[in-house]
């Protein structure tokens, strides 16, 4: 069988059964004319691979494992095949994001389960090659009581996803402190790679920022997965800090008892935002509104199936990973309107945690 077109492909991360899923390890999907999905196979197995990045111009795909704590490269090999690259490397407790700079310098990995946030530099044929640790957060919040206790407990560091900005930092969201973190990534002297932490955002306390897009006009959207909210950190065009300018609800119709928020993604040209809701299986539509100052849900639909993981707009369509259910439904997108429509098509996918286009798109103008 012929390479497919990078074009085409799209990575699936998924649960294997280290951490309860069915998945076999990192899953391969083409994508037709019409938006259409269809299951290629295993492209490697690994355990929990519930991440991925894809090289902006390399065959290569990075994945965390993260029931192991670790970060890998696979190269592609036949015609969707990848194959282990290099060692695994070291990462940290629960492993959970993984995302790769626009040029392919270096790679961040965020940890759920102990709050690191690691930078591993990258060589010219796109392996590991080195690792750097990011300072620790320090909750903005301080010691919080403990059930009423007159002692004291610190809240858990918990970082959950990293974003490559426009401008060449970085913004890491934590979900346990509450916070975004805003990285300047310097080469040089002693490690090779030397982030550097500039500023950081406060959210509203118990919130937990997640997943996180930038505007086309610089300000990032960031959906909380414990509040079922949006935020909008909004970028001084003088300064180059950012601020937090918006807090607002992610659905229409409210969050309902036992939600969690997961993704959340843009349509391209930016109009539109679209968040998955776990729990009561939803995506919410919202509008962008002010600039991309404000984001206004508009409508709630349901996402087809269990537990909306992960989602991806490509082309006209929303593709929508089920980790509970086992599938990938997709729904093409109303180019006025945004809302998804009908009919919509199921695909079997066992334990899909991420989609990732083997050809990267960095902002929403892609």
């Amino acid at each position: 069988m012929d390479s497919i077109p990078a074009n085409d492909l799209i990575w699936t991360g998924s649960y294997t059964a280290d951490s309860g899923g069915r998945g076999a390890g990192i899953g391969a999907l083409a994508a037709s004319s019409d938006g259409t999905l269809h299951w290629l196979g295993v492209a490697a197995a690994a355990d929990s691979p519930s991440f991925l990045a894809a090289h902006p111009t390399l065959p290569v795909v990075y994945a965390v494992a993260e029931q192991a704590g670790t970060a890998r490269a696979y190269r592609r090999a036949g015609a969707f095949g990848l194959e282990p690259e290099g060692p695994a490397w070291p990462a940290g407790d629960a492993a959970c994001h993984v995302a790769i700079e626009p040029s392919g310098r270096f790679l961040v990995v965020c940890c759920w389960g102990d709050g690191q946030v690691l930078f591993y530099e990258l060589d010219a044929d796109g392996g590991i090659m080195d690792r750097t640790a990011a300072v620790e957060s320090l909750d903005p919040y301080g010691d919080v009581p403990d059930g009423g206790a007159p002692e004291r407990q610190k809240r858990p560091s918990r970082a959950h996803a990293a974003l490559m900005l426009a401008d060449g930092r970085v913004m890491t969201t934590d979900l346990g402190h509450d916070l975004l973190r805003i990285w300047n990534v310097r080469s040089g002297p002693g490690p090779v790679l030397g982030p550097v932490l500039e500023h950081e955002v406060v959210l509203p306390r118990g919130s937990g920022p997640r997943h996180l897009v930038q505007h086309l006009g610089g300000n990032v959207f960031i959906v909380t997965e414990y509040s079922v909210e949006v935020a909008v950190a909004v970028l001084a065009p003088d300064a180059g800090d950012f601020r937090l300018g918006f807090v607002g609800p992610a659905t229409a119709g409210g969050a309902l008892p036992g939600d969690s928020a997961a993704e959340i993604a843009l349509a391209a040209g930016g109009r539109h935002a679209y968040v998955g809701v776990r729990g009561s299986n939803r995506v919410s539509v919202l509008e962008v509104e002010a600039g991309g100052a404000a984001l206004r849900p508009v409508a709630d639909v349901p996402s087809g199936g269990n537990w909306p993981r992960h989602h991806l707009v490509r082309d006209g369509s929303l593709h929508v990973a089920h980790e509970r259910s086992g599938d990938v439904v997709t729904f093409p997108l109303d180019a006025e309107s945004g809302l998804p429509g009908g009919p919509a098509y199921r695909l079997h996918v066992a334990s899909p945690t991420a989609l990732v286009p083997a050809r990267p798109r960095f902002s929403a103008r892609d």
